[in-house]
């Protein structure tokens, strides 16, 4: 156990294939708590996680938001650190993030990740990760939920969207850290492991994914919207990957591009589809005043 308590909230939902493992290379960091928030599986998810002997809750299916913050709520101790069903923390790992937070003088504190070589996919989402995510030192924007240790009183005093089981975890969260303009964040210099399944298909399942929650930040936050459509529209198809070729990782330009393209698109779809939701709405009020 680390010298200061630290409790682990893992969420997933139909991680059968990948959560034992996670589970496993948990316990070994030896945790003061781990607690399996489970959103809804409907496969051997929670079954698993209760046979390895780890506390299970069920959120019913509320949203991974909400069930970031169930997990944090239900959590015994002063530190808290997300670790997500395909991560591989070494045994070292929450010492290390405990001491990136207090090197840095951090609140929140994420790890860098390394995507386990599986393929195509895999190896340009590992460059990516090398020339965007790993540089230590504080951030001003955001950083990702998870594999992220947080003080406790982070997620008491800004909670996750409880409600809207749509909105971007990580997007929505740390934009309103920063407009409280109390915590500080910022990335490590530990490496999480994660394993994520190499086909195209689960990539691109996961870009629209990202795209969705792209659209329900930019609906739910217009103020921060102009962020967004930079980060769509000139950091992923432009500034993005001409830093991956400029050091030599070329992969990591072809991630950038499917993956901001697809996100793209998916908000783009949204945005005009509520847009001619809005205008037929108006015409029907129209034509009934008529």
């Amino acid at each position: 156990m680390t010298s200061t308590p630290i409790s682990v909230v893992l969420c997933a939902r139909n991680e059968a294939s990948r959560i034992e493992q996670s589970i496993l290379a948990i316990q070994a960091c030896a945790p003061a708590e781990l607690i399996v928030v489970d959103g809804g599986s409907t496969d051997d998810t929670v079954a698993i996680a209760e046979r390895l002997g780890t506390r299970v809750v069920r959120s019913g299916g509320k949203g991974l938001a909400p069930d970031r913050q169930l997990g944090a709520d239900h959590s015994s101790h002063d530190l808290i650190a997300f670790i997500d069903a395909d991560h591989r923390p070494a045994p070292d790992a929450l010492r290390s993030l405990k001491r990136d937070m207090e090197e840095f003088g951090l609140d929140v504190v994420q790890a860098g990740v390394g995507i386990e070589d599986n393929g195509f996919w895999n190896r340009a989402e590992h460059d990516a990760m090398a020339v965007f995510q790993h540089q230590p030192g504080p951030r001003t924007m955001m950083i990702g939920v998870a594999p992220t240790l947080y003080r406790k009183e982070v997620l008491q005093a800004v909670r996750f969207d409880e409600v809207n089981k749509d909105q971007s975890d990580d997007a929505d969260l740390f934009k309103r850290i920063v407009d409280t303009g109390r915590f500080t964040f910022g990335v490590g210099r530990t490496i999480v492991p994660q394993y994520h399944h190499p086909e195209f298909s689960d990539y691109m399942g996961k870009f629209k994914w990202y795209g969705r929650r792209d659209a329900e930040f930019i609906r739910t936050h217009p103020d921060r919207a102009h962020s967004m459509w930079f980060h769509l529209f000139v950091r992923y198809p432009l500034w993005r990957p001409l830093k991956s070729i400029f050091t030599g990782k070329p992969r990591a330009a072809i991630y950038c591009w499917v993956c901001g393209g697809t996100r793209l698109g998916v908000v783009l779809s949204r945005r005009l589809s509520a847009l001619f939701l809005r205008t037929s709405r108006k015409s029907s009020k129209t034509g009934d005043a008529a």
